[in-house]
């Protein structure tokens, strides 16, 4: 697959940054390569961080990444710090 924007949204903002959702049937390896989310350079700003869950349907993975970077309207994003792993007991 490949990004969403109906699939991206805004959690809270304040001072210049936002808090973004992004939930995706793709796995979080696709969605932390550069490029992924192009089409929202124009909103996505260096230093917001963006909840994920990825991997829906499949194998899902949930967690935190940074936008690292956004010029000439190539966005890359850190990869995903992974949050909720599966309790063992």
């Amino acid at each position: 697959m490949a990004y969403q924007s109906e699939n991206l949204s805004v959690l809270s903002y304040a001072n210049g940054f936002t808090l973004w959702h992004y939930r995706t049937a793709d796995a979080a390896t696709a969605v932390d390569n550069a490029g992924y989310f192009n089409q929202a350079a124009k909103m996505l700003r260096v230093g917001d961080f963006i909840m994920l869950n990825a991997g829906l349907g499949t194998s899902p993975t949930h967690g935190m990444m940074v936008v690292v970077a956004n010029a000439s309207g190539i966005v890359d994003i850190s990869n995903m710090v992974q949050l909720g792993v599966l309790n063992s007991d």
